[in-house]
């Protein structure tokens, strides 16, 4: 890794909390680095509106730089003839980062969905899997508290770098089903000081660990995924797309349960193609829409026909609970 690369180190001597650090990655970054300061800039102008469903409402955003992560190809062919942008190899002159234990390193997002966007990069170029990193990923969260939380997009979950290990922060509270859950859910069990919850008229399928113990909640998570390979049949990593935050003492563990990747509109021609590709914020409640006509022509029947489709059915939920 270029020295120039770096910001700073953490944990160091006399250093900050890494929340402080991050925050002034992100204002140092904005001075000295110009694509940055263009994605900050657009952010002013993206349009929001509010969309009312069945029980949930949701936030839709248009956001035109976001073509690049929602158009993104994400297949073997397409990954191969890239060069990775995660890798320190690659970032541009001006992007510096924050190296977090020799493993991680903290990068502003350039095209930010809201302000202080980061992505979370492996050092190494390994694939995208998050049961291996579950520690690291509560560590994040609780040292990246109370300003941001983490979250997880897997592999055939929008991840636009499924080749490459990494996760995002935000600020607290900027995905709204972090503050929306908690009145739709209803305590399924409790085992080893982690309660498991779901939500219930939310339109989409939600499991959510909260405790206050690292390791329990560590343990927790890999017989969620070790329950969920059961259930739906697979070897490789369950479709999830996770939240993390830390508060009071406790962790929360938000897991968004897939059934697949992108909806069929997506794949629709011409003007029936709606560029809607649901990761962890956009199934978190902001639906990001990178195409002006998605924007102004989603409406609640659409958004609740893709929630439904891309998460596995209620039942399946129910059977992963039993076989916690």
């Amino acid at each position: 890794m270029a020295p120039q690369t770096l910001f700073a180190r953490f944990p160091e001597h006399d250093t900050h909390p890494l929340h402080v650090l991050t925050h002034r990655l992100y204002e140092a970054q904005q001075r000295q680095w110009p694509m940055l300061q263009d994605g900050v800039e657009a952010l002013k102008n993206v349009r929001v509106r509010t969309v009312d469903c069945n029980g949930f409402s949701v936030r839709l955003q248009f956001n035109p730089k976001r073509i690049v992560s929602t158009g993104a190809k994400v297949d073997a062919a397409a990954i191969r003839e890239r060069k990775c942008f995660l890798c320190s190899a690659h970032l541009p002159a001006e992007q510096q980062g924050i190296l977090v234990r020799e493993k991680f390193l903290i990068l502003c997002n350039p095209m930010p969905i809201f302000p202080e966007h980061f992505t979370i990069a492996h050092v190494d170029h390994i694939p995208q899997s998050i049961e291996e990193s579950i520690l690291t990923f509560l560590t994040m969260a609780k040292e990246l508290s109370p300003r941001y939380s983490v979250f997880y997009n897997g592999p055939k979950c929008g991840a636009s770098a499924p080749d490459h290990l990494h996760f995002q922060a935000s600020p607290f509270g900027a995905i709204p089903a972090e503050k929306e859950l908690p009145s739709y859910l209803r305590q399924m069990k409790e085992s080893g000081g982690v309660t498991v919850s779901s939500a219930e008229g939310y339109g989409r399928s939600v499991l959510v660990l909260s405790g206050n113990g690292e390791q329990q909640m560590e343990l927790a998570f890999l017989r969620l995924t070790s329950a969920m390979r059961r259930v739906t049949g697979t070897n490789d990593e369950p479709m999830m797309n996770v939240l993390g935050s830390y508060a009071d003492g406790r962790w929360t563990v938000t897991v968004f349960l897939r059934s697949k990747h992108r909806p069929d509109v997506y794949f629709r021609e011409g003007e029936e193609k709606v560029l809607i590709s649901p990761a962890s914020v956009d199934i978190g409640g902001l639906v990001v829409t990178p195409m002006e006509k998605d924007f102004l022509r989603a409406d609640s029947s659409m958004i609740e026909s893709i929630f439904h489709e891309i998460s596995i059915p209620q039942d399946a939920v129910q059977r992963i609970v039993e076989a916690l």
